[in-house]
């Protein structure tokens, strides 16, 4: 059996695990950041799957990721959500940490929202800010794709011109502006992690092009847009990271940050979705 072909069988006995669960067609797919699993709070949950329920699925080992899928409703819209997600710095693959994307795809997710909270560099953007994802800078040194590619999930080299669809980011930008939301937009850029950047590190990534840093979301988005999803991506500023005025950050500190937002959060993919 090739490599190619043994993914997708796992792909698809994870998904059989979800649809025995769950059988209902899935408009979105959401993915939850650090801090942001209140979101959880808003959908009227019909089903709840632990990901150690599912074969094949990843264990969140990060204390602020519960490592679950929600399944039910969300502004009249039928979604899963991963409350919990997983990142390179944990040691797994980014063939791991995108799973279950691929799995959320075979489920018919044809739209996938993706959250987190990230470092700001933009010294004109503060804590508490939402930023809407435009682009990406991929220096993970890796990419989820790499190895043999199985034509059925998605095209050998498939096109990033515009991994953030654009349709979807104008209708965050009105539902933002008709909810009195200040939403930046810029470029997130992601890192391995686990430590926090340097002074030096801060100054390379914002001469390089990036607003925010972080350590997660671009991976999803590669293997998203592989497999033909339009891909919202939203982040929350949690701690400001600017090379000449930088203080220590705090976990605890960056988890408030991110849980006060989330509402702003929250109102946003509502209203995208409720316009979808």
């Amino acid at each position: 059996m090739s490599g190619a072909v043994y993914a997708r069988e796992r792909i698809e006995a994870c998904a059989l695990a979800v649809r025995t669960r769950f059988d209902r067609p899935i408009d979105c797919a959401i993915i939850l950041g650090t801090g942001l699993g209140g979101l959880a709070d808003e959908i009227e949950v019909e089903q709840v799957i632990e990901y150690a329920e599912l074969p094949n699925f990843p264990l969140s080992t990060v204390e602020t990721h519960n490592g679950r899928l929600l399944c039910g409703t969300l502004a009249g819209k039928t979604v899963v959500a991963m409350q919990g997600r997983f990142h390179r710095y944990e040691g797994y693959s980014l063939q791991q940490v995108t799973f279950p994307v691929r799995v959320l795809r075979a489920l018919g997710a044809g739209t996938l929202i993706v959250s987190n909270a990230c470092g700001g560099m933009h010294p004109l953007w503060a804590p508490g800010d939402l930023m809407l994802i435009a682009d990406h800078i991929n220096l993970l040194g890796d990419n989820p794709l790499i190895g043999p590619n199985d034509e059925t999930l998605g095209p050998r080299f498939p096109d990033m011109s515009e991994p953030y669809d654009a349709a979807l980011r104008a209708v965050a930008r009105t539902v933002a502006t008709e909810a009195g939301i200040t939403l930046r937009e810029g470029v997130y850029v992601a890192v391995q992690g686990p430590n926090l950047e340097t002074r030096a590190e801060y100054r390379l990534l914002r001469n390089l092009g990036a607003d925010v840093v972080g350590m997660s979301t671009v991976p999803e988005v590669i293997v998203a847009v592989h497999g033909g999803m339009r891909v919202l991506g939203l982040s929350i500023i949690t701690d400001q990271c600017l090379p000449d005025a930088l203080a220590p950050a705090h976990l605890a500190e960056i988890i408030a940050v991110a849980r006060s937002a989330e509402p702003k959060l929250a109102a946003v993919v509502r209203g995208v979705l409720a316009r979808l």
